[in-house]
């Protein structure tokens, strides 16, 4: 059972680091179109880049908010955490609306989790090998 909750782990940090990339390119990327669009000088074009630009920061802060928890999760629950264990339970449910990756690995995340042989490995003082 601890294979399966170093897998889930790494999977955590695949899926986190990838939301911290989509985050640093959205906004580069939000930020680039801005400046084109704001030095056009066409009308509205002020208008426009500054609601393109608050509209890829505001993309930029939601992307890294679900990416920390996955990367401290992953962390978590590589050092086997008693707390990780919770936070990988509310992940993986919130990861089952995401259809269809999400669910398929917010259901594996949920079976591996709520196993007795999973929730011992949580338990304290217990450290898998």
């Amino acid at each position: 059972m601890a294979i399966h909750v170093k897998i889930i782990a790494v999977l955590f940090f695949l899926f986190g680091g990838l939301m911290l990339v989509g985050a640093f390119f959205s906004s580069l990327l939000t930020g680039f179109l801005a400046s084109l669009i704001g030095a056009s000088g066409e009308d509205g074009a002020g208008f426009t880049a500054v609601a393109l630009g608050v509209g890829g920061m505001a993309l930029m802060v939601l992307l890294m908010v679900f990416a920390i928890p996955s990367i401290v999760c992953g962390w978590g629950l590589l050092k086997f955490r008693p707390w990780s264990r919770i936070l990988a339970i509310i992940l993986g449910a919130m990861g089952l609306l995401k259809f269809p990756f999400g669910t398929v690995f917010g259901v594996y995340v949920l079976i591996v989790m709520f196993r007795k042989d999973g929730e011992a490995l949580f338990q304290a003082g217990v450290r898998a090998g």
